[in-house]
């Protein structure tokens, strides 16, 4: 259960994410775990990780997935919402809450989420793409939350962010990978790539979908 003072920063969080989406696109949120609730998550990931669950990323949709260490380097374990350990559950319950405060504020239709653990090694990139495939446009909006504990900018990693402007140029943004920080952005507007880093890189990476995530490949 969350106090008082924990639901007000709660739904702070979501009246920010709401509001930037809405104006520009995407949103950055710091402390949008606590270093508890990173902790957790962290030791949860760093566990199924030893146990050799992740697997090496693909790159395209299911059904014709290919890998490209040099185009994406990270390992990724998906997340089972009926086998969440608690720490993750946690962390879903509340994407639930703000996927419907999305839906209340921004009117995307949301219905549906998809997350899974990420680990990007040493040195590994993913380089400029959409979250949104041709043949399955149900992605509506990214979201990256990290986990990396005493991150600092010379540790690199960054996300970066390529903004279109109207007159057809764009801007670039730069997104540290610091802990508790929440990024999220339109996965059908925004490109986007994850720059290299001197440490192992950890994060929860996942999706809001119009349509329910068991029902996508329709």
């Amino acid at each position: 259960m969350i106090n008082e003072e924990e639901e007000g920063v709660e739904l702070l969080h979501f009246e920010q994410i709401a509001d930037r989406l809405s104006d520009k696109g995407y949103a950055i949120i710091d402390n949008f775990l606590q270093p508890d609730e990173v902790r957790n998550l962290l030791e949860v990931l760093q566990h199924q990780h030893e146990e050799g669950t992740f697997k090496k990323a693909g790159i395209g949709p299911a059904e014709s997935v290919t890998v490209n260490k040099q185009v994406r380097g990270d390992f990724i374990r998906w997340i089972e919402p009926s086998e969440a350990l608690p720490p993750t559950q946690i962390f879903l319950d509340r994407m639930h809450e703000l996927l419907r405060y999305i839906n209340r504020t921004c009117f995307l239709g949301l219905r549906d989420f998809e997350f899974h653990f990420t680990v990007y090694p040493p040195g590994t990139v993913y380089q400029r793409h959409l979250d949104q495939f041709r043949t399955d446009d149900h992605r509506r909006l990214s979201f990256i939350c990290y986990l990396n504990e005493d991150w600092q900018p010379e540790n690199g990693g960054n996300l970066r962010l390529y903004l279109p402007n109207e007159d057809g140029s764009e801007e670039e943004v730069d997104v540290l990978p610091i802990a508790g920080r929440l990024a999220c952005f339109r996965a059908d507007m925004i490109p986007h790539e994850v720059l290299a880093a001197n440490r192992h890189r950890y994060s929860l990476t996942g999706w809001m979908l119009d349509q329910l995530n068991e029902l996508t490949f329709l």
